[in-house]
C-alpha cells in the first residue's frame, strides 16, 4: 500500500469536533514542508534540466489526471502574467482535456497511450521538457507520456509523493515528495497536493529568476493587466528609482513596464 493511501494517523474523524477537525488538518499539513525539503537536491537538477532546455528555446510541458493535471495547469496558467513571458512556454496538459479541469472525466487517467497523443498536438520537441505529476507515481496517463518522451529523446521530470513509484522511474529527473498518510485516507488533494503545489512554485519561480525574468526580488516583467498590477509596478519603480508616484506612473505609462522604466533610467 502506498504512503499516500496507508490508514490515517486519526481514525474515527466522524466522531472529532470541528475544532477537533481544524487542529488534526492542521498538524499533518505542518509535516509537508519539511518533506519538500528533503527532496531539494532533487528539485534542484529538475530546475537546472528546466532552465537548460528553455534556454534551448523549449518549452515546459506538465502532464497529469486529476488534482495533480489542475495544479499543473494552476502554474503553467500563472506564469505569463507574473513573469512576462509568453503563453505556450509553460503548458498544462490533463488526463480527459479542458473537460476535466472543471469535473472528473472517468478512466481518463488510465489511457497509457493519450499523454503522448496529447503532447503531440503541440508538437512536442527534444528542446522541450515533460514533467509528469502524480501523487501516487503509478497513473498510467503519467507513466506512458513520461516514457513515450524519453523515447523521443526529450528531457523527462516528475514530481511524485511515494517513493520509488512507476513515474519517478520513467523520469530523468525526478522529484519523490514522501508526504505520508492522509488526514482522510487517500485524499492526496490534501498534504500531497500542497506539497506538489510548493515543488511547482520552486520549479518555475527559481527556473523564471535563473532566466533572468525577476529584478532584485521584484516582478518586473509582469504583465500590467489590471489597477491592481498597475499599482504595484509603480510602487516597484518609486522604490527601485526614489520617485514619488506620479512621476512613476508617467514613467510605466511611457514605457508599459516597469522593466523598460528601470532600464530606460539607468
Amino acid at each position: 500500500m502506498s504512503t499516500t493511501e496507508s490508514p490515517s494517523l486519526f481514525n474515527n474523524l466522524e466522531t472529532l469536533s470541528t475544532r477537533e477537525l481544524l487542529a488534526g488538518i492542521n498538524s499533518v499539513d505542518q509535516t509537508v514542508p519539511l518533506a519538500v525539503s528533503k527532496a531539494l537536491p532533487q528539485v534542484e537538477a529538475l530546475v537546472e534540466a528546466t532552465v537548460a532546455q528553455l534556454q534551448k528555446g523549449g518549452r515546459l510541458f506538465y502532464i497529469g489526471a486529476g488534482t495533480s493535471g489542475r495544479l499543473g495547469i494552476l502554474d503553467a496558467s500563472e506564469c505569463p502574467p507574473t513573469f512576462g513571458v509568453p503563453q505556450g512556454l509553460v503548458v498544462g496538459i490533463i488526463a480527459g482535456g479542458d473537460t476535466a479541469i472543471r469535473k472528473a472525466v472517468e478512466n481518463a487517467e488510465d489511457d497509457a497511450e493519450q499523454a503522448w497523443r496529447d503532447l503531440s498536438e503541440h508538437s512536442v520537441n527534444q528542446n522541450d521538457i515533460v514533467v509528469g505529476i502524480a501523487a501516487s507515481g503509478r497513473t498510467p496517463y503519467v507513466i506512458g507520456g513520461l516514457q513515450m518522451a524519453r523515447q523521443q529523446g526529450i528531457a523527462t521530470g516528475c514530481i511524485v509523493c511515494n517513493a520509488g513509484s512507476e513515474v519517478a522511474a520513467a523520469a530523468e529527473f525526478p522529484v519523490e515528495v514522501v508526504t505520508g498518510p492522509e488526514f482522510l485516507t487517500g485524499s492526496t488533494r490534501m498534504k500531497a497536493g500542497t506539497a506538489q503545489k510548493l515543488v511547482l512554485n520552486m520549479l518555475t519561480t527559481a527556473t523564471m529568476i535563473r532566466l533572468g525574468r525577476v529584478k532584485g526580488n521584484k516582478m518586473v516583467d509582469m504583465q500590467l493587466s489590471n489597477q491592481k498590477l498597475v499599482d504595484r509596478g509603480e510602487r516597484m519603480i518609486m522604490d527601485e528609482l526614489g520617485v514619488g508616484q506620479e512621476e512613476a506612473a508617467a514613467l510605466l505609462q511611457r514605457y508599459g513596464s516597469v522593466r523598460a522604466a528601470l532600464d530606460a533610467q539607468k
